[in-house]
């Protein structure tokens, strides 16, 4: 335990109820407990009544729902309808919940999402007043069919965005392109509806929104909600005498320490929600955690530990929220489907197994815990990974500091395109429309008409194809369709995956978890989109190997750090393989043998960040027996690590490529681009930052307690070669050359 910090407790302020709430929503919340509102509650209600656009960017429980719900259930009952939006089902199964709860009179609420049956959508079509749904079914099934919802969207008065601070990246600009889309077909029915959201505490909270809707946004900030005491403690996991991948030291994981802390915790009677990074990691804290607790004293334990994560069937995971309202379950190991935002009240402790990805989700996480008041514990284990590591070890960069703005780009064109074409099947476009779209709409445009997929006429531009506009967006940025994860024994639907991520998680012979079970994928189907496997426990896991080229198209910004340094930005073409993949022993981590593969390259247009170091200073660190392939590729994979501190991303929202001397350059060059198509702002916030970044990447790699490098700092958890090579002393090494440089230039 490397650090705590305690927060201490914070009484609330409370303010009179507006004279214009509806008095049947304040009978009922006086019947469930609710007798005065907090401040900001009001701060919002009351601007949002006015008319202006709000944001509600507060603490994990602070009550932001009740913020827009009085505006929406007056605009209710005065004949008004409300379209509430959320990132994931989770939180919009539980604001149903919640409304349901307090059953307020000639309140309609209905839920419209992938999983309402047919029947029930034309009634709520009809007759719903209060409907929530999310991007995806707004985008794929309302916006298109909008004549069928025009009684709904004649009378809309409210937009309410929920979690919005999770509108980042590619996700986040296709959602601000949609909201654009409804802006426009609200005003074909002569609603101008008033935006509310609801966020997290986000840096600069009145840019973000404005950016995500397109409109101007005011503020309300400051959390008037009663807050319990926190303690919150970083744990560094300890290094093991094991050996791993070219004799790296082995840390103790940071998924075994958070099993051994849940058990505990779970034995003490502690409701424990353990958050990690992937959905194979809360199996596998899940399982590990029940091994543990088969043990206990007390009988029956294991059964109350379980897993939660994306990609479970829709009544799977509604049993297991419900389990642990109950306190049925008293342990909880999940991926951020169930951060957001879900009211799992009486919450003791929350583990967080690694950076959850921004430091706006580490609190949401850490806000988890103490919904009943009491005293709470939060506990940050690092894992292995150069960003955890820099951060046990400066825990100034997450206490006192503020938390990060999100970064959206909805003028990347690989975003716009889809949407002009999706707005041009709802309504014909006009000229008049294009400022909403922003400034790249009209020379995008002009390549749709190219491409033929828009056809220009004297009334504006129109759709040409049969199939669905609507289909050409590929909202979360997964790169197609999800492939479906089929046991070829019962035929059963066991889960999905990104199509971006089945090339290395599902291909042929990989091993794949699945709610404490363990299969094999029998073969990927890439075609269909399904890979079947079945029942086994190997006693490996399997790790893909992948090969990656990358070619600049265009510098867009350049600077000159010195003789030796220049860092630039610009876009780039990426080509990636997957070519084979590595058994490793699942006790050791040793490499037990490597098997090619045949999948397809996957090509990819993007923006980049990149470093280059003049011939005569690599000449220099060659001199001195710098390894520069191993100096490259272990700063390349700290770089990496790192950037996650400087841009509201996470390290598998990016990727690099290092060389001792690039085509493009002709010098040694590293670059850090997106893993998405078009880009995603995160390079450029890099390249922005870059002095800092960089600096930090340094300190990150010298701050490990190892000799030569290990995952900690410079051995990548995704790097397609093996982290071979990797020089531990060469990257600092050529780190104090850049940076010497870049402190000469500034």
């Amino acid at each position: 335990m490397t650090h705590v910090e305690r927060l201490a407790r914070s009484d609330g302020v409370s303010e009179d109820w507006p004279e214009w709430a509806p008095s049947s929503v304040l009978e009922r919340l006086a019947e469930t407990g609710v007798s005065a509102p907090w401040t900001h509650q009001i701060a919002a209600a009351n601007l949002a009544r006015s008319g202006s656009n709000v944001i509600i960017a507060t603490g994990t429980a602070s009550g932001k729902s009740l913020g827009f719900l009085l505006p929406c259930a007056d605009a209710v009952e005065q004949g008004g309808t409300v379209l509430y939006l959320s990132p994931a089902k989770a939180l919009a199964a539980d604001q149903r919940r919640f409304l349901s709860d307090l059953d307020i009179p000639g309140l309609r609420a209905a839920t419209y999402d992938g999983d309402t049956p047919g029947e029930e959508r034309a009634w709520i079509r009809a007759h719903a007043n209060y409907v929530l749904t999310n991007p995806d079914m707004l985008h794929h099934a309302i916006l298109g069919r909008h004549a069928a919802w025009s009684g709904f969207l004649r009378r809309l008065r409210y937009i309410v965005i929920d979690e919005a601070h999770r509108y980042r990246g590619v996700f986040g600009s296709h959602v601000a392109q949609i909201i654009r889309r409804l802006r426009r077909v609200s005003a074909r029915y002569r609603s101008e509806p008033t935006f509310i959201l609801a966020s997290a505490t986000t840096g600069t909270p009145e840019e973000s929104a404005s950016r995500l809707i397109g409109l101007p946004v005011r503020a309300v900030t400051e959390d008037a909600s009663p807050r319990a005491a926190l303690s919150v403690a970083l744990v560094e996991p300890e290094l093991t005498e094991q050996q791993g991948e070219h004799g790296a030291p082995v840390r103790r994981t940071a998924t075994a320490e958070a099993a051994d802390i849940l058990a505990g915790l779970v034995e003490e009677g502690v409701r424990t929600l353990a958050f990690v990074r992937s959905r194979q990691a809360a199996e596998t804290v899940a399982m590990a955690t029940q091994r543990v607790l088969s043990d206990s004293p007390t009988r029956g334990l294991s059964r109350r530990v379980a897993a939660y994560r994306a990609g479970y069937l829709a009544t799977d995971r509604r049993e297991l929220e419900d389990a642990l309202r109950s306190g049925e379950l008293l342990g909880l190991a999940t991926t951020s489907a169930l951060e957001l935002g879900v009211d799992i009240t009486g919450l003791d402790a929350v583990l967080m197994t690694g950076w959850p990805g921004t430091l706006a989700s580490l609190w949401q996480q850490a806000g988890r815990a103490g919904r009943r008041g009491d005293d709470a514990l939060a506990v940050f284990i690092a894992r292995d990974d150069p960003l955890d590591t820099y951060l046990v070890h400066h825990p100034e960069a997450i206490f006192g500091r503020p938390v990060e703005a999100a970064v959206i780009d909805p003028d990347n064109p690989y975003v716009l395109g889809p949407h002009l074409c999706a707005a041009a099947s709802e309504i014909p476009l006009t000229s008049d429309d294009l400022a909403i779209f922003g400034p790249g709409a009209e020379a995008v445009l002009a390549d749709l008409v190219g491409r033929r997929l828009l056809r220009r006429r004297p009334r504006g531009w129109f759709w040409t194809r049969r199939e669905r506009a609507s289909d050409l967006a590929d909202l979360r940025g997964t790169g197609g369709p999800p492939v479906q994860i089929v046991d070829s024994e019962s035929g059963q639907l066991l889960g999905t995956v990104d199509q971006a991520a089945a090339h290395g998680t599902v291909h042929d012979g990989a091993v794949y978890l699945h709610q404490g079970l363990t299969y094999v994928v029998d073969e990927l189907d890439l075609e269909e989109g399904v890979a079947l496997v079945h029942g086994e426990m190997p006693e490996y896991s399997t790790w893909a190997r992948d090969v990656t080229e990358i070619q600049i198209l265009r510098t867009q910004r350049e600077e000159d750090w010195g003789p030796s340094a220049t860092v630039h930005f610009g876009e780039v073409e990426v080509t990636r393989q997957v070519v084979g993949y590595l058994k490793r022993d699942v006790r050791t981590g040793s490499v037990l043998g490597e098997q090619p593969l045949d999948l397809p390259e996957r090509t990819l247009n993007s923006r980049a960040v990149w470093w280059t170091l003049a011939t005569d200073a690599a000449d220099r660190l060659r001199k001195a027996d710098v390894d520069l392939r191993g100096a490259a590729h272990a700063a390349e994979h700290a770089a990496i690590g790192l950037l996650p501190l400087f841009a509201t991303c996470d390290r598998w929202d990016i990727g690099g490529v290092s060389t001792a001397l690039h085509a493009d350059t002709g010098r040694l060059t590293v670059f850090v681009y997106d893993g998405h198509e078009g880009g995603a702002g995160f390079a450029e916030r890099g390249y922005t930052a870059a002095q800092a970044w960089l600096t930090a990447t340094r300190e990150a790699i010298a701050d490990c307690e190892c000799a030569d490098g290990c995952p900690s700092c410079i051995q990548s958890p995704k790097c397609g070669s093996g982290n071979d090579p990797l020089s531990k002393s060469g990257a600092l090494r050529l780190l104090d050359e850049l940076l010497a440089d870049g402190a000469q230039s500034s």
